[in-house]
């Protein structure tokens, strides 16, 4: 009877390719992920008093997270059984789920990295469109966009018999369907919010050698982590999309099968994507948990308002440019060490008084 189930188990799981790793990568994520972001989503909004730019959007990430999180043990239930047992609108809604996750949390890890370089780049006009309607504004838009470019998860995803079992899986009818499908995620989902990424680290990069930043800011690690991560889970699962697109042009089966037998592995490892970031958080807040205990997610948080745009304030062109310097004061090509606040405000900002200020005293 025990031989006879243990062989019955292993056909079922071995039914869905590549299984038994997406069940043990899957799980481990669910384990961490779903605890974790519950934990950074009641810290970011119970714990902290004063929220700044950085924490609102890791608020929101968290959100898109945990919705991914929730929808975990139902893919584990579909890879150990080998078949879909819930139901075609439980099938779209999942991946819909999924689909808006990925968009949403993409956007706003690019909206962190260009803020964080508008703010370094240019702080006086970062200060004065950083309010808090601008924001949210901000918010609303990513979020509206994630579901709107995740309908076509909506219309391809279904569920179909395969060697007389129901699978929930894409089933694009033509191959221009696989190419509009698998081109425009990989493209909308990840190439262009990752070349707006990257171009804004470059240009930061590039700021921080031309100003001499005195410090390293915990902010700016957090958010390049945040980044590294989402791009080493998400990375091989669009490089898939790209197999299949690969042979639907080539028309070679070997690739196809390639593709197919890599999908549900690399789609587990793009769930730790939701998993890994409050390990990051963790990481980044260490410091704080002897002093603050289970609030040492809070204290990072709010930790943010003073590291991100704390600088040295340019070069003297852009001074020049905003008429807040005269040429005098500039004697041994150096500046004053100064430091502002990320918290956005609907009043005008202090950080002009704080310049003048500065370039006043002796």
């Amino acid at each position: 009877m025990n031989a006879s189930q243990g062989n019955q188990n292993s056909t079922t799981v071995s039914s869905v390719p590549g299984a038994s790793i997406g069940i043990a990568v899957l799980s481990l994520a669910f384990l961490i992920g779903f605890p974790g972001n519950a934990f950074v989503l009641w810290s970011a909004s119970c714990r902290v008093r004063k929220r700044t730019v950085t924490c609102l959007l890791i608020l929101h990430l968290a959100i898109a997270d945990l919705a991914v999180m929730i929808t975990a043990p139902i893919y584990l239930r579909f890879l150990s059984a080998g078949k879909w047992e819930f139901g075609e609108v439980i099938c779209k809604v999942c991946n819909y789920i999924c689909g808006v996750s990925m968009y949403t949390s993409v956007f706003l890890i690019a909206l962190m990295s260009l803020d964080r370089c508008l703010a370094i780049s240019r702080p006086f006009i970062s200060q004065k469109i950083r309010t808090r309607r601008s924001i949210r504004l901000l918010v609303m838009a990513i979020w509206v966009t994630g579901f709107f470019l995740a309908i076509p998860v909506l219309i391809y995803r279904t569920v179909q018999m395969k060697k007389g079992k129901p699978i929930c899986d894409r089933f694009p009818p033509t191959p221009k369907d696989v190419l509009f499908l698998n081109l425009s995620e990989t493209i909308t989902g990840f190439v262009l919010p990752f070349i707006a990424i990257l171009g804004s680290y470059g240009n930061i990069s590039q700021r921080l050698k031309e100003t001499r930043f005195r410090r390293k800011r915990r902010t700016g690690r957090l958010i390049c982590l945040i980044i590294i991560a989402f791009a080493l889970f998400w990375l091989p699962y669009h490089v898939v999309n790209l197999l299949d697109v690969a042979a639907v042009l080539s028309g070679s089966e070997k690739v196809r099968i390639a593709g197919k037998m890599a999908r549900p592995s690399l789609v587990a490892l793009a769930f730790f994507s939701s998993s890994i970031n409050p390990i990051l958080y963790a990481f980044s807040g260490s410091s704080f948990i002897r002093s603050a205990g289970l609030g040492f997610m809070a204290k990072l948080f709010e930790g943010t308002a003073s590291e991100v745009s704390s600088s040295r304030m340019g070069t003297i062109r852009d001074l020049q440019r905003h008429g807040e310097a005269k040429a005098e004061t500039l004697n041994n090509g150096t500046l004053e060490f100064l430091t502002t606040s990320t918290t956005p405000t609907d009043g005008s900002s202090g950080l002009e008084k704080d310049v003048s200020k500065a370039l006043k005293s002796p």
